[in-house]
């Protein structure tokens, strides 16, 4: 069973001013993970704050305009900042935050801080160009930079003790995170183009006449671009629906978090569905008030309850 600290010892002013800074990035870069982790008490909400600040860390490496080999030392750099966080050697007058503050949530909470090393992996593989010939292969890259985010975020949440089926529960994390990775994909798909990037599997492109690519607003001429946002959209909706399970495995407000975060790209998921093109033509998003409604829901328990009342009749 996977436990949790739900308070922590009196942190000193480093440690508070540290987490601070990590809840400033979070809140001024997080878009949907901010509206999920705002309804965590103040413990779990900070180590969420420090987990988010060193995974943009490595994801804004990733993404930057610096040259490939500077960018594979800058991973190497925060890869050995992770082993010196691992091995408690982080002081708290150290002057990175960052790691200030998630050395002090992995002192607090189970936190499994080798998926973090998972995410500097696929980070990696994005530096090197590397394409997925089926979903299978997909599922790696997508583990390492989302599954590995759920696995990370349950170390904070922690279980409910006698909870049914919890020694699954990082199974579900993990396919939560396939979920909210696809759909990001779908969302992102002509913005990682023009970066040089194609993440959906070749097999599917090829099956629906995208292989030459998004690089326009509209698809590629004589391709089933809808019946390729469709298909994947099935799958997308699929690990939904098993990660979903995750929610009865959590106390109120842990759930209502993961119920925020996953419903936003529920939603964006639908929107995407309704107009397939939308996404070649620029983000789709969800306004500020229909995020705040999907907190409130997720607070309410209600998508926690339905999950429960479908596995009790699975069960039966």
């Amino acid at each position: 069973m996977i436990r949790t600290v739900e308070s922590q010892s009196s942190a000193s002013a480093p440690v508070l001013a540290a987490y601070s800074y990590c809840e400033t990035v979070t809140g001024q870069q997080a878009r949907n993970f901010a509206y999920g982790i705002r309804l965590l008490p103040t413990p779990k909400r900070r180590a969420m704050s420090a987990l988010y600040a060193f995974s943009r860390r490595v994801d804004d490496i990733g993404d930057g305009p610096l040259a490939d080999d500077v960018k594979a030392a800058r991973l190497d750099d925060t890869r050995a900042l992770l082993t010196r966080i691992r091995e408690g050697a982080v002081e708290e007058d150290d002057t990175d935050p960052v790691a200030v503050a998630l050395a002090h949530a992995a002192a607090h909470f189970p936190i499994p801080l080798g998926s973090l090393d998972e995410l500097i992996d696929g980070v990696r593989m994005d530096l090197r160009g590397d394409t997925y010939e089926t979903w299978d292969d997909l599922k790696v890259y997508c583990r390492c930079v989302a599954g590995a985010i759920g696995r990370l975020s349950l170390g904070v949440f922690g279980t409910e003790p006698g909870a049914h089926g919890v020694e699954r529960a990082s199974e579900y994390a993990d396919t939560l995170g396939l979920a909210l990775q696809l759909t990001n994909i779908l969302r992102d798909v002509r913005e990682d183009a023009e970066n040089g990037r194609t993440y959906l599997p070749a097999d599917d492109l090829a099956k629906f006449g995208c292989s030459a690519g998004f690089a326009g607003p509209t698809p590629p001429e004589g391709a089933d671009f809808a019946g390729l946002v469709h298909f994947e959209v099935r799958r997308a909706r699929a690990l939904f629906a098993e990660g979903y399970r995750l929610l009865p495995l959590l106390d109120r407000r842990s759930g209502a978090c993961v119920a925020a975060m996953a419903g936003i790209y529920r939603r964006l998921l639908d929107r995407i569905e309704r107009d397939p093109e939308a996404v070649l033509r620029g983000r789709v998003s969800l306004p500020g008030r229909e995020k705040a409604y999907v907190a409130v829901r997720g607070l309410s328990g209600l998508d926690t309850r339905h999950v429960a009342r479908r596995t009790v009749g699975r069960r039966a």
